[in-house]
């Protein structure tokens, strides 16, 4: 990986609704912690918190002050170019700035992952998709697809940090069906990298005490309970990563939890044909 660039802020205009302001990029944050009361050891100085009811659903008042705790939290953590824990619709993620280039390799490092595979992307909206990806499909296999358990593989932008997955010209985009993650992204304003919450090679992650080991080297982590029943092998799969670089094609990376559904919508609504080697 090249050498870390500086770590921007964000803009001023950030959701007036969260109650946030520009705040110091790069300042260095320890020990902060989100997650539920529980027998579990929590770091020095944590705060214990968690989202209020299903962290999946968007919280309601009166419950909406905690949600935006959370979220004003998780937010100035990002600018701070920390790595932080979140919930998605399929697996408990590692976020970081994708803008920030010693987040990303903070990334690697705590995964114990090799830089020659790539992070995904989380963004807020299908409308951002254009900024970031040079886009050859219909915009309503777009939208068919996101947000969901899907991971679509575009050509990349300009508009990207140079440091993220600098080895290709490709892209991993994801919009996960999950409110937190959503506002997170669309507040933040900004890409965000992906990855799951566990060690590399690892089982991944349902639940926040599945990844406990990673706590110390955390600076927040957010928890909406269990992801599904908190137990199912499907969720376990992961999002189902396709690729759509190629104009009339698609390629199936990884079949993960929603294979189905997606080949159904490329092959019978769009007449994607399946690429030489899809695992489809």
């Amino acid at each position: 990986m090249s050498p870390a660039r500086p770590c921007r802020g964000l803009r001023a205009a950030v959701a007036a609704s969260v109650g946030l302001s520009e705040g110091p990029g790069g300042s260095a944050r320890r020990g902060r912690l989100l997650r539920p009361p529980s027998p579990a050891p929590a770091a020095p100085g944590a705060r214990l918190l968690r989202l209020p009811g299903s962290g999946a659903v968007r919280a309601a008042s009166p419950e909406r002050a905690g949600w935006t705790e959370a979220l004003r939290a998780a937010v100035a953590e990002l600018r701070a170019g920390a790595v932080v824990a979140v919930p998605t619709d399929t697996l408990y993620g590692l976020a970081c700035s994708a803008s920030c280039s010693a987040a990303l390799g903070a990334v690697y490092r705590l995964k114990g992952r090799s830089e020659a595979k790539p992070l995904a992307v989380c963004l807020g909206r299908v409308a951002d998709v254009y900024r970031y990806c040079h886009v050859r499909v219909p915009e309503g296999l777009l939208k068919d697809l996101l947000p969901g358990p899907v991971t679509l593989v575009l050509e990349r932008s300009e508009e990207l940090n140079k440091d993220l997955n600098p080895f290709t010209h490709l892209v991993g985009i994801r919009i996960p069906d999950h409110a937190f993650i959503q506002d997170l992204a669309q507040v933040f304003g900004g890409p965000l990298a992906l990855t799951s919450a566990n060690l590399s090679s690892q089982a991944s992650s349902l639940n926040v005490e599945e990844f406990q080991d990673l706590w110390p080297q955390l600076s927040l982590i957010i928890d909406g309970g269990p992801i599904g029943d908190g137990q199912s092998s499907e969720y376990r799969l992961g999002s189902t990563v396709v690729d759509l670089s190629v104009p009339g094609k698609f390629g199936i990376i990884r079949p993960g939890c929603a294979l189905e559904r997606t080949t159904a919508i490329l092959q019978q609504k769009y007449g994607l044909l399946p690429s030489h080697g899809s695992c489809s």
